[in-house]
């Protein structure tokens, strides 16, 4: 059930292995692509842009920023989730793939211009850390997203895997607490539903 007074009411997932993680990667691969989109236009990617996604899953959004022209890091704690992702992403040079979580990114200070989360933060498992994190490898007025998908308050089971309006201003605090400017909060159609989008920028 969602709990409107944590943004990462998921923390405890298992992780994704076994046949329900290939289930679930088939359905990340085919939903996916609506999200990918979404975020890369709202960042405004370009080629002059060094990209960090934070839970790249089978990584479809860093697929779409790199035929952007970007430079991409594509990071995740699943390693089933990289070997995919590395399996079918073929010849992109400017595409690393890295295991790591939004709690110990596997990046310098300063070297990414943009990073996001798509559908992860109700994941992390310490969203302070994580916002710590994010804006250590910001570049000074580096872009950060959030997207997560519009719940209703009270969801259970995979209809409680986002953030109700209550979680969004949560979080869009937490990202002011943790030194970001520019914190604002939108929604987006998506599909048959909606999502929340946070951004916030490195000083």
């Amino acid at each position: 059930m969602t709990d409107p007074l944590k943004t990462n009411h998921h923390a405890d997932h298992a992780g994704f292995s076994g046949v329900s993680g290939l289930l679930a990667i088939v359905g990340m691969v085919v939903l996916g692509r609506g999200y990918a989109r979404l975020v890369v236009e709202l960042a405004a990617v370009s080629d002059a842009d060094r990209v960090a996604d934070i839970g790249c899953g089978p990584g479809g959004a860093v697929r779409a920023a790199a035929r952007r022209g970007a430079t991409v890091t594509g990071i995740d704690p699943a390693p089933m989730m990289l070997r995919l992702a590395a399996a079918v992403t073929k010849d992109q040079p400017r595409i690393t793939w890295s295991q790591g979580t939004a709690e110990a990114l596997p990046l310098p200070d300063g070297w990414a211009s943009v990073a996001w989360s798509l559908r992860t933060v109700h994941h992390w498992k310490d969203v302070t850390a994580g916002l710590a994190e994010v804006r250590r490898v910001l570049a000074p007025s580096g872009r950060f997203l959030a997207v997560e998908r519009c719940v209703r308050s009270g969801a259970t089971g995979l209809a409680s895997h986002g953030w109700t309006e209550q979680q969004a201003e949560l979080f869009a605090a937490q990202c002011q607490e943790a030194g970001l400017d520019g914190v604002r909060i939108e929604r987006h159609p998506q599909g048959r539903g909606a999502v929340w989008v946070v951004h916030a920028s490195r000083p």
